[in-house]
């Protein structure tokens, strides 16, 4: 395919927006359909549906199941012999809070994304996947992608998240989940506590070293769990007791590091206690940092600036949490900016980002999602020096992938 003329590129732009906005209304109704329907981790099969009907709907080949995941899917259109960008969807709900952290507008930016690369593809070399991926919310649904190969042959994925304000990158933390299960030996704790072993004595105990642990410990490091079984009755020695936790810092190696720390903190309150400990550490639960490629990164400000849209370059202070996009990044370029939808304060996972999700506010930062990574996307297939820029600024921070 010959070179594509500034004139060429400025017309193909013209009719990527074109496509975008005569979809709003039809994308709008889709985003506020999935937030109706909230769905939890690897069961969102009514988002799923909706979301391969619509793609189908518009010419994409389309593959059901990816991965051995029920709600995983790929959606393909293109060219097999030019590179390909992944445009990534996210659709899963919080227990108890539905779309608290807008995954509905995440799942249908990415497919006005993909409808709108769809209307220009022929004219450009390479394709487009939209790839829909179940369980961001601690379930790991991109950890098992990646590791069952989804991504293989992707030369740069992007994908959306929205916040309270526009953001181009933030850090986000490797994190691990690990349970821990302590067997001890029930007895009735008034008349024979010497016979017991306390199982819920030795998640006591691990808490303790992990809080006389946190001294040294690097200030990016994350480590915060829950008791989920302390006994059954005050005068009964507790024979079992469990708890889950999430071990993070800035960096893989350091969160395994650290891991292995909290690992030893179990290990002597078992052996303090005489219990039996067992611990868990998920395949799915080992969400890697994210590395938001450079090159991408500053082409998606460029639309936004060229969309009207201010924003900041990095976060002004705020805390960080983990996605599984990370893992994503760690073996393909990629980008997972945030547009605002809510008021400055108002946190994901909460009631009032719920609402957000479905606010107007929220609608209009999804459609412009779906213009900037759709503009991101012809930029990366239009003009190869910058698919090469892209992948060389990756390989320089990931020799051996």
């Amino acid at each position: 395919m010959p070179p594509i003329s500034a004139e060429k590129y400025a017309e193909l732009e013209r009719r990527v927006l074109a496509a975008i906005d005569r979809d709003a209304a039809e994308l709008t109704e889709i985003s506020l359909t999935i937030h109706a329907n909230p769905e939890l981790q690897f069961v969102e099969r009514k988002a799923a549906a909706l979301l391969t009907s619509k793609l189908e709907a518009r010419g994409f080949e389309v593959q059901r199941g990816v991965a051995e995941l029920e709600t995983a899917f790929v959606g393909y259109a293109g060219d097999n012999d030019g590179p390909t960008i992944g445009i990534v969807a996210e659709y899963d709900a919080l227990r108890g809070l539905g779309h608290a952290c807008g995954h509905n507008l995440i799942g249908t930016a990415a497919l006005g994304a993909a409808w709108a690369i769809n209307e220009v593809i022929a004219e450009l070399p390479g394709r487009v996947r939209m790839i829909g991926t179940p369980a961001e919310e601690g379930g790991g649904g991109k950890v098992l992608m990646v590791n069952r190969g989804v991504f293989k042959g992707v030369d740069a994925a992007m994908m959306f998240h929205p916040l309270d304000t526009n953001l181009l990158s933030t850090p986000f933390l490797a994190s691990n989940r690990i349970k821990l299960e302590f067997f001890g030996r029930a007895s009735h704790a008034a008349a024979s506590p010497e016979l017991g072993i306390n199982a819920l004595d030795a998640v006591i105990q691990t808490y303790n070293a992990v809080n006389a642990l946190r001294q040294h410990l690097r200030s990016d490091v994350r480590i915060h769990g829950v008791i989920t079984n302390g006994g059954q009755a005050a005068n009964i020695v507790p024979e079992y007791a469990s708890a889950e936790f999430s071990v993070r810092a800035a960096d893989r190696p350091y969160s395994n590091e650290t891991l292995a720390k909290f690992v030893r903190c179990a290990e002597a309150a078992a052996m303090a206690t005489g219990a039996t400990l067992k611990y868990t550490v998920e395949e799915a639960s080992r969400y890697d940092d994210l590395d938001s490629n450079p090159i991408m990164q500053r082409l998606f400000g460029e639309k936004l600036t060229r969309l009207g849209i201010d924003y900041l370059d990095k976060p002004n202070g705020q805390g960080s949490g983990s996605t599984d996009m990370g893992n994503v990044s760690q073996v393909v370029p990629s980008i997972h900016p945030f547009l605002k939808i809510a008021e400055t304060g108002v946190a994901c996972h909460t009631n009032g980002f719920r609402e957000a999700a479905a606010s107007p506010e929220g609608q209009t930062a999804m459609l412009n999602a779906a213009r900037a990574m759709a503009l991101t996307t012809l930029d990366l297939l239009a003009k190869p020096d910058l698919l090469r820029e892209t992948k060389a600024a990756f390989a320089a921070r990931h020799p051996n992938v």
